[in-house]
C-alpha cells in the first residue's frame, strides 16, 4: 500500500462541520485502498462508560470523490455532544493499517507506544462556514460600465459607441460613456434573460475607463452617474429580485489618491508615507514624469505588478483599515448594495480582511465578500475572511477539457473533483463560476464563434456545483479577444432589433433551468462514463433527499452518439431521434 498518499489533517477542507449538528471529515488516500473506515466517538465518553481506555465506534466511509492519484473518503455525522475524536483504518484488501494523527501503523501490530487521535475538539455555531443563503441561488452578470450602456449624452471626450480605436499605450483607453442611468435602463433586459446578481467592474473617480487605478474611493465618477442614481439603480434592481456587488480594489491606488498625493508631496515627511509598501533604502525622487508610464523594477516602491501609476497599498497599516472600512460601511448603508468583490484578494493582508467581515457583517449580514484569486484559496476561506472565491481552477478545468482533444471525461472527472476537494462543501457551492471575464479571451471568440459550442460551454457553467457568471454579451456571443477587444460596447441598436433572439433565448432557457432545478444548486456530482467514448461529457446532479436528478450529457467528441435518457429532456442542441451530434448538448430529469 502506498501510505505515502495518505493523508489527513483536522484543517477545514478535511474535518469540518457543515452546520451546527453535522460533521464532514475526509481521508485522502492512494487508488490502491479499497475501503476506508473511520474509529470515531465523543473523547471523553469512556469516562461517562466508567473504561480505562477510548476505544471508538468503527463506520465504513464512503467513496467521495476519485482524483487523477488519489479516492477522497468522506464520513458524515452528527455527534450528540458536538466533539469527536477519531483516528483511520485502511485496507487494499490484502493489508491493512491505522492511520493517526502522528503515525501509521500496521493494523496487526502489537506497537504498544502512543498513538495520537485526530479531534474535532468543538463545533463551536461561529466556526460554521456559513456564506449568504441567497448566493448559491444567483446567477450574475459582470459589466463593465463604460461599455454596457450609454443613456446620457454624447461627450467630446466619448468615442462614437461600438466603434473600435486602436488602443494607444497605457492603462486608460477610449472612453465610451458608458453609465449607471443605461445600466438602470437595461434592467429589464437583464431581468428578462434571468440573471439576479450584478458584479460591476469598478465605478469610483478615475482617469480610466476600467477604473482599477482609483483616485477617490466615496466618489462616483462622474462620467458613470451620481450617488443618487447608484441608489436608484441598486433600488429598481431590488424591486426586480436583483442583488448589486461593487469592485473593491483595495490592493493599490490611482496616482490621484489623496495619500499617494501627499507622498508625492512631502516624501518621508508626509503622514501617509506608511499606507504604501515604499522602500526607504531605494527612496530618492518620487516626481513622476510626464506620460506617468514607468516600471517598478528598480525597487523604490511596490505596485500591482510593476505598473508604475498603481501604487500597493499598505493594509496592513491600522490607520489603512480604517479609512477602507468607513469607505465600505458608506457603500453599504447609503446604497444598500449586497456585495463586495476584492481585486487582486490575494495580495491584500489577513488582518485587513478580517477586520473589514468584523465591521461590515453586523451592517448587512448576508453582504457576500469576494476574493479574486487565481489557485487554492483555501487559508482565505476559513469562515472569517473571503466567503468565496473566483473559481479560475474550475474556469481552467472546463477550456483545458476544450482545447486539449486527448483529454478524457474521466480526465475532467479528476481535474473538476479536484476543485471540489479544496474546500469545505458549503464553500463549493458558492464558488464564483464563469467561462470569461474582462480578463480573459471571450468564450465565443474561443469558440471560434460557434454557438453550438458555446451553448455547450454555457451549460455547463450553468450546471456545475458553484454560483455562475455571465461576463456582459456573453448571451448575444459577443465576440472579442483579451485585453482591449474582450471590452467592447454591447450592440443595442442590433439588439433591439431582434438580431440576437434566438441565441438569448436558448441562454435564457438554460439560466432557467438553473432557477428551478434544486438538484443544480448543490456541491455534489456523479460522472457516467462512456465506453469507447472518452469524449462524451455526461453527469448527474442530485439534491439531498436524492429523489430527483438532473442529468447533463455533452458530447465533446468527433462522431454521433446514440442516447436516449431515461427521463424528460429539459434542454437539447443537435438532438433529434436519440442522437446527440458532435458539439450537441442533452439536459434532463430523471423522475423520482
Amino acid at each position: 500500500m502506498n501510505l505515502s498518499a495518505i493523508r489527513h489533517r483536522s484543517t477545514v477542507d478535511m474535518c469540518y462541520p457543515a452546520d451546527r449538528d453535522t460533521a464532514v471529515i475526509r481521508l485522502r488516500t492512494g487508488k490502491d485502498v479499497q475501503q476506508a473506515y473511520i474509529i470515531c466517538d465523543d473523547p471523553f465518553i469512556h469516562w461517562m462508560r466508567r473504561q480505562e481506555n477510548w476505544d471508538g465506534t468503527r463506520y465504513p466511509m464512503t467513496l467521495s470523490m476519485e482524483l487523477e492519484n488519489h479516492f477522497i473518503w468522506e464520513f458524515r455525522t452528527q455527534p450528540p455532544y458536538k466533539r469527536l475524536q477519531y483516528y483511520f483504518e485502511v485496507t487494499d484488501g490484502k493489508d491493512s493499517y491505522f492511520v493517526y494523527d502522528n503515525r501509521i501503523i500496521d493494523a496487526n501490530s502489537s506497537d504498544k507506544t502512543s498513538k495520537q487521535c485526530f479531534k474535532l475538539p468543538w463545533m463551536n455555531p461561529s466556526d460554521v462556514i456559513a456564506p449568504p443563503s441567497w448566493v448559491k441561488d444567483t446567477v450574475w452578470y459582470q459589466i463593465m460600465p463604460d461599455r454596457f450602456c450609454r443613456a446620457g449624452e454624447r461627450d467630446e471626450r466619448f468615442v462614437e459607441w461600438g466603434k473600435f480605436i486602436e488602443p494607444k499605450p497605457g492603462i486608460h483607453g477610449e472612453f465610451y460613456g458608458g453609465d449607471l442611468r443605461g445600466v438602470t435602463q437595461r434592467l429589464p433586459y437583464l431581468h428578462e434573460l434571468g440573471i439576479n446578481g450584478i458584479y460591476f467592474t469598478p465605478i469610483f473617480l478615475s482617469d480610466s475607463y476600467h477604473r482599477y487605478n482609483t483616485f477617490d474611493y466615496g466618489m462616483i465618477d462622474p462620467t458613470l452617474g451620481s450617488g443618487e442614481e447608484m441608489k436608484e439603480l441598486v433600488r429598481q434592481a431590488h424591486s426586480m429580485g436583483i442583488r448589486i456587488m461593487l469592485d473593491g480594489v483595495f490592493n493599490h491606488c490611482g496616482t490621484e489618491f489623496f495619500a499617494w498625493k501627499d507622498v508625492l508631496q512631502k516624501g518621508r515627511d508626509s503622514r501617509y508615507f506608511d499606507w504604501f509598501f515604499i522602500n526607504r533604502d531605494n527612496f530618492n525622487d518620487f516626481s513622476l514624469p510626464e506620460n506617468q508610464r514607468f516600471d517598478t523594477t528598480d525597487g523604490r516602491y511596490f505596485t500591482f505588478s510593476f505598473v508604475g501609476v498603481m501604487p500597493k497599498i499598505n493594509t496592513n497599516n491600522p490607520e489603512v483599515i480604517r479609512y477602507f472600512c468607513d469607505v465600505c460601511s458608506h457603500w453599504v448603508k447609503d446604497w444598500d448594495i449586497d456585495g463586495i468583490r476584492f481585486d487582486v484578494g490575494d495580495e491584500i493582508s489577513h488582518t485587513f480582511l478580517r477586520e473589514l467581515r468584523r465591521t461590515l457583517k453586523p451592517l448587512k449580514p448576508e453582504l457576500f465578500l469576494l476574493g479574486e484569486i487565481w489557485f487554492d484559496s483555501l487559508p482565505w476561506l476559513e469562515g472569517d475572511e473571503y466567503d468565496s472565491v473566483m473559481n479560475y481552477p474550475a474556469y481552467d478545468c472546463v477550456n483545458n477539457f476544450e482545447r486539449e482533444r486527448n483529454l478524457s471525461s474521466e480526465d475532467f472527472m479528476h481535474a473538476l473533483n479536484a476543485c471540489r476537494a479544496m474546500y469545505p462543501e458549503q464553500v463549493t457551492e458558492v464558488l464564483f463560476n464563469f467561462i470569461d471575464t474582462h480578463d480573459t479571451k471571450r468564450i465565443s471568440e474561443e469558440c471560434k464563434g460557434n454557438n453550438d459550442l458555446l451553448l455547450q460551454k454555457l451549460a455547463m457553467l450553468l450546471t456545475l456545483p458553484g454560483t455562475p457568471c455571465l461576463y456582459y454579451g456573453t448571451e448575444i456571443a459577443l465576440r472579442g479577444r483579451e485585453e482591449w477587444e474582450n471590452r467592447s460596447c454591447m450592440p443595442w441598436n442590433e439588439i433591439d432589433s431582434g438580431r440576437y433572439s434566438d441565441i438569448f433565448s436558448e441562454v435564457s432557457q438554460l439560466i432557467k433551468l438553473r432557477h428551478e432545478c434544486k438538484e443544480l444548486k448543490g456541491s455534489g456530482i456523479a460522472f457516467i462514463h462512456h465506453e469507447n467514448k472518452p469524449r462524451m461529457l455526461h453527469y448527474l446532479r442530485r439534491a439531498e433527499d436524492m429523489g430527483k436528478a438532473i442529468g447533463v450529457c455533452l458530447n465533446c467528441g468527433g462522431e454521433d452518439f446514440s442516447f436516449r435518457p431515461e427521463g424528460r429532456v429539459l434542454f437539447s442542441r443537435l438532438y433529434e431521434n436519440g442522437m446527440i451530434r458532435p458539439e450537441g448538448t442533452v439536459i434532463y430529469e430523471i423522475g423520482r
